[in-house]
C-alpha cells in the first residue's frame, strides 16, 4: 500500500515545464444539462414520439375569394373577402377568431402602446403620425348577418350554430378596407420612385386563426416583432388597379391576355423557356404610354394553391424581367423581378431573376421541391420580407446584399411556407432554419462567388453570448428588439451548423433535415416535433443540445488544464487534463503538435462530459510536446480561448 500511495503521489508531481492553466473552479453541472427527462410529454393521437404527424393528426382548412381595389392616389385598399372555413378538428366551434393585422397601425393599438417613447423601432409608424387599421363592414356567416367582436388586433366572430366537428364547412363574408402605411413594420408600404409609387401590400385581408389541438385557438395579438401561424388553402383573388400599373402576386396570373400588351405576352412566353433573362418590360418602356393597355384601370386575376397567405405589389414604375426555373421534377416555374429604374443595372437588380432562379433551384434540390408556379421578387422600401410565391426586398440592395436578402427571404418558402411553424411564438424555427439553409447556398451560388468567410467564435462568442442575451427560446415580442437578430437568425443558424457539421455529419443531418421537412410540409410542427424527428432520424439523443443551445442561454468555456508525460517518460506518451468550465458542454477537438512537427488531431464525442468537468485524454506520442489546443479552428462558441491552449517553455 505504502508503495502504491508513493507512485501515485510521483505520478502526480511530474509535470512538464510549459505555459500550463491554473486550475479553475467549474460551474458545470452534467446533471443539467443531461437530465433524462428532456421530454416530458410522450406520444399523442396527434404527435408521434418519433417526431412525425400521428394516426390523428388533424388542422383545419381555409380557403379565400378575395377581390379589392388600390387607389393610387388615397393608398386605399378596399375590397370584399369570402373566406370557406373547414372544422376537421373533433370539436364543434361555437366561435370562429380572425386576424386583423393591420390594426397595427392604429395610434391605439397595443403594439403602437409597448414602443418606447423616442423608439426607432422597424415595427411602427408612430413617430410619423399615421392612423391606420382595419376598417369591417357587412360581416355574414352563410349569407345572414354575424355577430362579431373585434379586439385591437384580433376579430371574433360568435356562430348562432355551431360548426360541427370532423368536417363541417361554412362561408364568412365581410367587407374591408385600409389605408396604406409608407413604411409598414418593413412587412408592407410605399416606396417613392422618379416614376411613380411602388405599393407592397402584405396583411392586407382578414386571416384566420389558427385552431389546432396544441393551444386551440392561436389569439396572440400582432404587436410587430411576432410574425404569423396561418391555415393553408387556396387563394383565387382579383386585384384592381390603375391601367398604367404592373401587379405581381403571390401565385400565378390567370388572364394574361387582358392586362398585358401583345409583346409582354409574347415575352412573358418566351422567358418561360428561357434560362436566361427575359426582359418583359425595359426602363426605356416604364415612361412609354403605349407599354400598357389603355383605360382607367384594369383587375388582375391570380390563384395559388395549398398555400397559408397572399401578397401583392403594384407600380407604373416597374422594370420587369423573368426566366424559367428549372425545379427536380421538370414541373414549369417562373422567376420575376419588378424594380424602378434607379434600382437597375448590372450589379443591382439587373440580377435579381439570377439571384431567385439560383436560390430556388437549389434548395428545390437540397431539401423540397419549390411549390408554387411563380417567384416574384419585389424592390421595395422593405429591408427583406417574405410571402408565398412573392418576396419585397430594399431596392437600395446590391451584388452580395442584394444577393443574400433574396436568397434569405426566398429561402422562408422553406420555412415557414411549406413548413407552417407558430412563427408568432418559435420565430427561430423559420429565422433560424432559414438562417442555416442560407448559408449552405452561399457556398453553392455561382461557385462561391459569394462565399461566406468562416466563421470564427474567438470573435462570434462574445456577441453570441454578451451579458444582455437571451435564450432562443422565447417568443419574439417577449425579446429585446436589439437581440432578435441575434436570437432568431444567428444563433440558432450556427447552432444547425454545429449539429451538421460537428456533432452529426452531412449526411446523417441532411438525412433528418429533409425527413422533418417532408413530415410536416403543410401541417402545423412545434418545436418538440422538430427535436424529436432530428433525434430518431439521426439516431442520436440530442436532448443535451436542444436544452443547452436553445431551450437555455448557456455558455461555452472548455479549457486544458495540464499536460504531463506518463511515468514523467515522453516516450510513454502524455496524458491531457481538460476542463468543462461553464454549463453548456459540446465535443472536444484536440489538436497538438510535437517538437520534430509531427501534428495530429483527437475528437472526444461529448459524451466525456456526463458526469464529471474533467477529462483525461492520452494522446499517442513518443516525444515532447511543444503545443496542445481545443478546438484549434475557432468552431465551437468557447467564451474564453486564452485557456484552450498549452504550450511548451
Amino acid at each position: 500500500m505504502i508503495k502504491k500511495l508513493f507512485s501515485f503521489s510521483l505520478l502526480l508531481s511530474i509535470t512538464v515545464t510549459g505555459i500550463a492553466q491554473d486550475k479553475v473552479e467549474s460551474n458545470y453541472d452534467p446533471h443539467a444539462l443531461f437530465s433524462p427527462m428532456f421530454y416530458s410529454t410522450g406520444e399523442t393521437i396527434t404527435r408521434a414520439a418519433s417526431g412525425e404527424p400521428n394516426t390523428g393528426y388533424w388542422q383545419n382548412r381555409a380557403d379565400y375569394q378575395i377581390k379589392a381595389t388600390l387607389n393610387e392616389t388615397t393608398h386605399l385598399v378596399s375590397g370584399d373577402v369570402t373566406i370557406t372555413y373547414k372544422n376537421n378538428s373533433p370539436h364543434d366551434l361555437t366561435f370562429l377568431w380572425l386576424q386583423l393585422d393591420q390594426n397595427l397601425f392604429n395610434t391605439k393599438s397595443r403594439g403602437q402602446a409597448r414602443m418606447p417613447v423616442g423608439s426607432h423601432s422597424r415595427y411602427g409608424d408612430a413617430k410619423s403620425g399615421f392612423n391606420g387599421g382595419d376598417n369591417i363592414s357587412n360581416v355574414q356567416i352563410n349569407d345572414a348577418s354575424a355577430d362579431y367582436n373585434i379586439t385591437d388586433t384580433r376579430m371574433q366572430i360568435r356562430l348562432a350554430k355551431s360548426l360541427k366537428a370532423g368536417g363541417e364547412s361554412l362561408k364568412i363574408k365581410m367587407n374591408f378596407s385600409f389605408t396604406l402605411p409608407e413604411y409598414g413594420a418593413d412587412r408592407c408600404g410605399i416606396l417613392k420612385t422618379n416614376n411613380g409609387d411602388i405599393f407592397t401590400i402584405a396583411q392586407w385581408y382578414p386571416r384566420m386563426c389558427v385552431f389546432d389541438e396544441v393551444e386551440g385557438w392561436n389569439t396572440l395579438p400582432y404587436l410587430g416583432p411576432s410574425e404569423f401561424y396561418l391555415e393553408y388553402g387556396d387563394f383565387d383573388f382579383f386585384l384592381t388597379v390603375p391601367a398604367s400599373h404592373i401587379v405581381v402576386a403571390s401565385g400565378e396570373l390567370q388572364n394574361p391576355a387582358e392586362v398585358l400588351t401583345p409583346i409582354q405576352n409574347e415575352r412573358l412566353e418566351k422567358a418561360k423557356k428561357s434560362d436566361k433573362t427575359v426582359f418583359i418590360r425595359t426602363e426605356k418602356e416604364v415612361t412609354d404610354p403605349a407599354s400598357r393597355p389603355k383605360g382607367n384601370t384594369l383587375t388582375w386575376h391570380f390563384k395559388i394553391t395549398n398555400a397559408r397567405d397572399v401578397s401583392w405589389a403594384s407600380s407604373k414604375a416597374f422594370i420587369w424581367d423573368a426566366a424559367k426555373m428549372n425545379l427536380p421534377s421538370g414541373k414549369p416555374a417562373l422567376a420575376m423581378s419588378v424594380y424602378p429604374a434607379e434600382s437597375n443595372g448590372v450589379k443591382a437588380w439587373g440580377r435579381a431573376t439570377e439571384y431567385t432562379k439560383s436560390s430556388i433551384e437549389n434548395y428545390s434540390k437540397r431539401w423540397f421541391e419549390f411549390p408554387y408556379p411563380v417567384a416574384s421578387n419585389v424592390a421595395s422600401n422593405v429591408g427583406g420580407m417574405e410571402y408565398p410565391g412573392i418576396v419585397f426586398c430594399g431596392s437600395k440592395a446590391t451584388e452580395e446584399g442584394l444577393f443574400g436578402v433574396t436568397d434569405h427571404e426566398f429561402g422562408h418558402t422553406w420555412f415557414p411556407m411549406i413548413v407552417g411553424s407558430n412563427e408568432r411564438k418559435y420565430g427561430w424555427m423559420d429565422e433560424g432554419f432559414n438562417t442555416f439553409i442560407n448559408s449552405i447556398s452561399h457556398e453553392d451560388f455561382n461557385k462561391g462567388e459569394y462565399r461566406e468567410y468562416p466563421k470564427n467564435m474567438e470573435q462570434m462568442a462574445p456577441y453570441l453570448f454578451n451579458a444582455n442575451s437571451e435564450a432562443i427560446f422565447n417568443t419574439p415580442d417577449a425579446m429585446k428588439e436589439a437581440n432578435i437578430g441575434t436570437a432568431l437568425y444567428t444563433k440558432p443558424g450556427y447552432g444547425l451548423e454545429l449539429l451538421r457539421n460537428e456533432i452529426l455529419g452531412a449526411d446523417r443531418f441532411d438525412y433528418a433535415f429533409r425527413t422533418y421537412i417532408q413530415r410536416w410540409a403543410y401541417k402545423h410542427p412545434t418545436p418538440w416535433d422538430f427535436f424529436r424527428t432530428m433525434d430518431n432520424v439521426a439516431g442520436e439523443d440530442l436532448s443535451w443540445f436542444w436544452k443547452g443551445w436553445f431551450l437555455e442561454n448557456y455558455k461555452l468555456d472548455q479549457a486544458v488544464e495540464s499536460v504531463k508525460y506518463e511515468g514523467g517518460n515522453e516516450g510513454n506518451g502524455a496524458i491531457v487534463t481538460i476542463a468543462n468550465l461553464d454549463q453548456m458542454a459540446m465535443p472536444v477537438t484536440i489538436a497538438y503538435e510535437t517538437v520534430s512537427g509531427k501534428k495530429d488531431i483527437i475528437k472526444l464525442p461529448v459524451e466525456v462530459w456526463n458526469n464529471t468537468n474533467t477529462w483525461k485524454v492520452k494522446l499517442p506520442t513518443k516525444e515532447k510536446l511543444i503545443s496542445v489546443t481545443i478546438d484549434p479552428n475557432k468552431v465551437f462558441p468557447d467564451m474564453n480561448f486564452a485557456n484552450n491552449s498549452w504550450k511548451a517553455n
